[in-house]
């Protein structure tokens, strides 16, 4: 046993005697401590408590601080917290915390002046800045908790996006812990106080450093990446990186790091900080291996070449197991990720053999109708066509970008859509299916009689699974399990039968109606799941509403041959010039709230014209004759005979 109880300055022997009227630490003689375990003055440590090391970890008690019994703290080798004196510990307690009755904290864990852990609860791999309670049986994992907050009895905190949302402190649980802290077995020298006001939203960088929150694990990653890398090797992913300087960046040029063979979780981020540290001032990013498909999974930037944080949300997301690496947009503070319709519209086009180009306009050119080519997107495969696609869009914030599939056979675009606007708000997708919230999420509707029924934007998104080749499967969880992102899987769906596999899905819906309901597709040769959207929310009362293209407003008719665009958004008539200008033909369909829902579209005839506006002039036409219903318009290649386009323009 190895105590070390560092000499204090003046100004720190002041502080501390103000507080607890005494320097020497307290341990009780049934307490025991292994290792290097620094003590530091006024410190109390109860009977039962047990402080261990592994050779080469730190473990620091911070001055004043109190132990109550049953508390084990375990220091090990891997992980590392940076304390306030910069220096690396396996765990670090900060000055005056206070650990209730059998508090558990496992390296590498940073737990910040006046912190209250309660009793039972678990530290791991997580940082808590100045002043956080953390209440009874409470779990808190692979995050960091921002100064001040409260950890409700019982939470289960073990993502970031959950830490973030943490309420404040209040009043009556500084009284409540002050209570337990006075009650406790063993009489701490300082009952646990409210944070100085430094721990204010305000903090300078240097206050934030002192809380923790400027510290780093010795995997230098931020729990979202370890997070990320856990729920690849759970799907039976294996992990790469790839490196590039800013140059390449931006030529989308990358080179590989050195291969990371291990499946063991402690090796594989060992070797992610590895790469990090070879390569800082670099770009790093990190993808999943399938090794059966032997191809890459939902890559993410995990380091900038600027230093700047990395928003790992903000680009392609594992969300869960279930996933299996599909990519689905999160939020993000940059330019702003692709939506669900635009993946949806790119995954279209590499499905049927096509290859993918942007172009971008500022606002004067695209008035002009004057486009400049994007970076060429060469490859095909999916991960890398987002990441292109998502760079493009950064390099050209505050300007319009369009996206449009290439046929290598005929050497012609296919239904260019706009992607992106200067002034941020959402753009109408040109995607064959349309989807809902930015959460790639299809609300469900409700029938006269009350039941759950699947709106035509998941009929939409079943047949086009289904045209693919791929089964269908759905899956149901309750609040609880939500939360916990575990899932069980509703009555198997053996159909690929249109009618039948929307049949079973109403079904499930009705048998869980106060659940929530996901459905995904099956991919049987690579037996994996793709794109899994949910279906049906608790309490929802109507289909969330999907992007569509301005319906016209009755006017009257112009004359002088003029375009007949006056009812017609800006977006449309720039779709259907395109598709002229391509050569395809155009053609509407139309379906009343009931058949929409069914995905039964009724057609209601080529759009004829031997000009632009006699084409407008009849669209116009056709939007007024079936005005409250749903109507679509089709592009159609008269060479291949095939749909190249399937877009909603108008809705009741």
């Amino acid at each position: 046993m190895a105590i070390r109880t560092p000499a204090a300055s003046p100004t720190q022997a002041a502080a501390v005697g103000q507080v607890s009227g005494a320097l020497a630490p307290r341990i009780h003689p049934l307490a025991q401590v292994h290792g290097q375990v620094m003590v530091d003055s006024g410190a109390t440590l109860a009977a039962g408590v047990t402080v261990q090391a592994d050779p080469s970890a730190v473990v620091r008690l911070g001055a004043a601080s109190t132990l109550q019994e049953g508390t084990t703290i375990y220091g090990r080798t891997q992980g590392r917290v940076l304390g306030d004196d910069r220096q690396a510990y396996a765990v670090w307690v900060g000055d005056r915390a206070f650990l209730g009755y059998k508090a558990l904290v496992q390296s590498p864990v940073y737990i910040g002046a006046d912190c209250f852990i309660g009793f039972r609860s678990t530290l791991y791999n997580a940082r808590l800045g100045a002043g956080c309670i953390v209440m009874m049986h409470a779990l808190v994992q692979d995050v960091a908790v921002p100064p001040g907050k409260l950890v409700p009895s019982g939470s289960v905190i073990t993502q970031q996006h959950q830490a973030d949302r943490l309420p404040d402190v209040g009043p009556t649980d500084r009284a409540l812990v002050n209570e337990l802290s006075q009650t406790s077995g063993v009489v701490s020298p300082t009952p646990w106080r409210e944070p100085p006001s430094s721990a204010s939203s305000d903090r300078t960088a240097d206050s934030i450093a002192r809380d923790g929150f400027g510290t780093m694990t010795s995997q230098l990653l931020p729990p979202d990446v370890v997070q990320r890398a856990r729920q690849y090797l759970a799907q039976g992913l294996t992990i790469g990186t790839e490196h590039a300087d800013s140059r390449r960046y931006r030529s989308g040029v990358w080179q590989t790091c050195s291969p990371i063979q291990s499946t063991r979780e402690s090796e594989v981020l060992a070797a992610l900080e590895a790469c990090l540290s070879e390569h800082s001032g670099e770009y790093v990013r990190m993808f999943g291996i399938d090794p059966r498909a032997k191809q890459r999974v939902a890559p993410i930037t995990i380091q900038r070449a600027d230093g700047k944080p990395v928003a790992v949300g903000g680009g392609v997301t594992v969300s869960s197991p279930s996933s299996n690496g599909a990519y689905r947009p999160a939020p993000s503070a940059s330019a702003g990720p692709l939506s669900p319709e635009v993946v949806q519209q790119v995954r279209q086009y590499l499905s049927q053999g096509y290859r993918i180009g942007t172009e971008h306009a500022d606002a004067r050119r695209y008035r002009s109708n004057v486009w400049q080519t994007c970076t060429p997107i060469q490859s095909s495969r999916e991960g890398e066509v987002f990441a292109d696609l998502e760079r493009c869009l950064a390099e050209h914030a505050g300007e319009y970008v369009r996206l449009f599939g290439i046929d290598p056979r005929a050497k012609s675009r296919v239904a260019p859509i706009t992607i992106q606007r200067p002034d941020g708000k959402p753009v109408a997708g040109g995607g064959s299916s349309t989807g809902g919230s930015s959460g790639s999420t299809y609300a469900a509707s409700s029938s006269n009689g009350g039941s759950a029924q699947a709106s035509g934007d998941v009929a939409q998104q079943v047949r086009q699974w289904l045209n693919q080749g791929y089964h269908i499967g759905a899956e149901h969880a309750d609040a609880r399990r939500y939360k916990s992102n575990v899932w069980q899987s509703c009555t198997p769906i053996t159909s690929t039968r249109d009618g039948d596999v929307m049949a079973a899905i109403n079904t499930c819906m009705s048998e869980h109606p106060n659940e929530y309901v996901r459905v995904f597709g099956i991919d049987p040769k690579a037996k994996r799941r793709v794109s899994a959207v949910t279906v049906q929310r608790p309490g929802a009362k109507g289909a969330a509403p999907a992007p569509s293209y301005s319906a016209p407003a009755a006017r009257p008719s112009g004359g002088n041959g003029s375009a007949p665009m006056g009812g017609l958004s800006q977006d449309l008539v720039q779709q259907v010039n395109q598709l002229i200008n391509q050569g395809y033909r155009l053609s509407l369909e139309h379906a009343d709230v009931r058949r929409y829902r069914s995905g039964a579209w009724q057609t209601a005839g080529a759009l004829e014209g031997s000009r632009t506006s006699d084409v407008l002039a009849a669209l116009e036409s056709q939007l007024r004759h079936h005005s409250g219903e749903y109507v679509r318009l089709i592009g159609i290649d008269p060479r291949v005979k095939k749909r190249v386009l399937e877009a909603t323009i108008q809705r009741p």
